[in-house]
């Protein structure tokens, strides 16, 4: 059993990340000393349970006793008018204040020790304090009181925020039993080697990435993608760490190592996530730091200059006066409900399959007006199928078998659909020299032949004549040439995705000027775009190409969001305001340079996070102009001397819970 200060070290960690890894599982985030833990800039960390040695429990007990002698003595002045004499109301209202108030005391204290007076604890101790130095001990114990019931709230709140994503962290399974000397072994799952065999029985948990050697076995996916239905593999299908193995015993060959898992990229990415402020967050962090000492101050002065002015000056009531302006001032209501709200969306983004690597980029996402997209695998499947073979003075069984010979070196969608087509027709079939030209094709030697495959321009590029209307074809089409003579073509037809229609039309509803860009001929281009109704499209582009594009709109003024999967994308990603990865299918690479990662490939998720977004951003800004507004109403009576100090806590810890509560809001919300 770990003694209170060991679970203090294990339990506090920067607000900002809000993430804390069981003991039992690798810590993704290190754990950190108190005296290490950054705090936010008013001095908070927003976690009244290890602001001292007390369990938690207690903590809780001490502030329901603290209520209750409060309560009866109100009950007392108020109900039955009994007034006690006055050092026993100050022993008993002293109770109950260091019941309620020795954590914050504490803190303060603490704090003070180290040069940090500008923070909320401090402000709360010097405010009730000074309530019992003039004599009001009920409305002293009445601020500790209800102040340490917001923090308990404020905790409450920021825990389901860390649950959200959290859970994130716990769908990733420690253990596994891996296939060694035809026996199950149950070892940690950073053991497992590359092309070991690993067994999940039903209802288990997929640990590491690999290929599905079983026939065929159904997973739940919706930790990785946010989608509930069930998603049926086959037999070498790839499956992935986080899916949950639904109903009959599954073997999968291992394909990479546990730090090396699409879901270890994916938590990295959750964490480093809750470390990326919002510009927002970075200015209500500069604004708390400023604004602190200004409001002491003011309350100090508050205080004293009414001396030089006011002919019948008492000090104990503009002293009065100035704590009630200190307790109404404390800014914990901004401090915690503002980043509160961005990882609400950043939890809400998840569930939905769709990844923010900040809170920073969904405030960018809220100034996008222009939505760039790749075609191939982002509004199509990306999975082509052979549509017909034409064959020029030869037969069409070479033909392909020739030509998938040579694409089988090529990891493209085009050359995987060939080769799948071709099956076991290849034979025995010599391939040397083969070279890929980049955005035309490839080319090699085949059983003596000099073999290219490619695009129109591929044989323009080695000026080989074809006919003219192969260009007019809407399909993709891989020409073939072989010893510098057309030999035929290849038609290739690629599949939209389902979503993708209701995506664009939804783009629109957002007035989002929608393009598209494509490697692939201009007249395919022109039919996609014609059939989903995106207003520009442009096809014939080479890497280069998309991003000289990109480079225009971006000239005009416009925002630009750019959707692509593959690893020519990633310069185009990076390039754009918000970079937005496909991270089903998408390349490492391009996963890496994203800003935004859609987990399940679905176009309509880029409006979902644009929404998010928005939602999100409306949310922070709602709670800034609550608690501004209530606090500068508040501080003008309070230092007219119409609010008093009850007025003054309750309008703060009520500022503060409506926003934090605004703030949570968005936990529950179903896009």
């Amino acid at each position: 059993m770990k003694n209170n200060n060991e679970q203090n070290q294990d339990t506090v960690l920067q607000f900002d990340e809000l993430i804390e890894v069981s003991d039992k599982k690798p810590r993704l985030t290190p754990v950190k000393d108190e005296k290490q833990v950054p705090e936010d800039n008013n001095g908070s960390n927003y976690n009244a349970e290890v602001t001292s040695n007390k369990p938690a429990w207690m903590e809780h007990l001490n502030l329901l006793a603290a209520l209750f002698i409060l309560a009866v003595l109100l009950v007392m002045e108020y109900g039955f008018k009994i007034t006690l004499p006055k050092t026993l109301s100050f022993a008993i209202n002293s109770v109950a204040y260091l019941l309620a108030g020795w954590s914050v005391l504490h803190m303060a204290f603490r704090k003070a020790k180290r040069g940090d007076i500008f923070n909320e604890f401090v402000l709360m101790s010097i405010a009730t304090l000074g309530a019992f130095y003039i004599g009001a001990y009920s409305e002293g114990v009445a601020v500790m009181v209800f102040y340490t019931i917001g923090e308990w709230f404020q905790n409450s709140a920021v825990r389901r925020a860390k649950a959200s994503i959290k859970a994130l962290l716990d769908i990733r399974p420690d253990e596994v039993n891996v296939m060694r000397n035809g026996q199950t072994e149950r070892v940690h799952s950073s053991e497992v080697q590359l092309e070991e065999i690993i067994q999940m029985k039903p209802g288990e948990k997929v640990a590491l990435d690999g290929e599905l050697i079983s026939e065929s076995s159904s997973f739940n996916t919706s930790a990785l993608t946010g989608e509930s239905r069930p998603d049926t593999k086959y037999k070498g299908e790839q499956v992935l760490a986080g899916m949950i193995n639904l109903n009959t015993v599954s073997e999968v060959k291992v394909t990479a190592l546990f730090k090396d898992s699409k879901l270890s990229k994916i938590l990295e990415m959750v964490r480093d996530a809750t470390a990326r402020k919002s510009q927002t967050q970075l200015f209500i962090s500069r604004f708390a730091k400023v604004y602190t000492p200004i409001v002491f101050f003011l309350a100090l002065a508050l205080v004293l200059i009414p001396y030089f002015f006011v002919a019948n000056y008492v000090f104990n009531e503009w002293l009065y006066r100035g704590l009630v302006f200190l307790v109404i001032s404390c800014p914990c209501a901004l401090v915690v409900s503002i980043p509160l709200g961005y990882f609400g969306g950043i939890g809400l983004a998840s569930r939905n399959g769709i990844l923010f690597k900040g809170g920073n980029f969904m405030d960018v996402m809220t100034k996008v007006n222009t939505i760039v997209m790749d075609k191939t695998g982002t509004l199509t499947k990306g999975v082509f199928k052979v549509q017909k073979i034409v064959a020029n003075g030869m037969d069409e069984k070479e033909l392909i078998r020739l030509t998938a010979a040579l694409e089988k070196k090529s990891t493209h969608p085009v050359a995987k659909a060939v080769v799948d087509y071709a099956g076991n027709i290849n034979g025995n079939t010599t391939v040397t020299n083969v070279e890929e030209v980049a955005g035309h094709g490839l080319k090699g030697i085949i059983d003596d032949k000099k073999i290219l495959a490619g695009n129109a321009k591929l044989m323009k590029k080695y000026n080989i004549s074809f006919p003219d209307e192969i260009e007019e074809l809407v399909n993709t089409v891989v020409l073939v040439a072989i010893n510098n003579k057309y030999a035929g073509y290849i038609t290739i037809a690629d599949e939209i995705k389902e979503d993708a229609t209701t995506a664009i039309k939804e783009m629109h509803e957002l007035n989002l000027r929608t393009v598209m860009l494509s490697g692939d001929k201009q007249v395919v281009v022109n039919e996609v775009a014609r059939e989903l109704g995106i207003d520009e499209a442009y096809g014939d582009l080479l890497p280069e190409g998309k991003v000289e594009k990109v480079q225009q709109i971006k000239q005009e003024g416009k925002h630009i969001a750019f959707v692509g999967d593959g690893v020519n994308d990633a310069p185009v990603i990076a390039l754009a305001d918000v970079g937005i990865a496909m991270g089903g299918l998408g390349s490492d690479a391009t996963i890496e340079t994203a800003d935004v990662v859609i987990q399940n490939d679905q176009p309509s998720k880029i409006v979902s996070a644009i929404k998010i977004g928005k939602i999100t951003r409306s949310i922070v800004w709602q709670n800034i102009s609550l608690a501004m507004g209530i606090k500068v109403i508040v501080l003008i009576l309070g230092a007219g001397g119409i609010a008093n100090l009850w007025e003054a806590v309750i309008a703060d810890v009520g500022v503060a819970l409506l926003a934090i509560m605004n703030a949570v809001r968005i936990q529950r919300l179903k896009l």
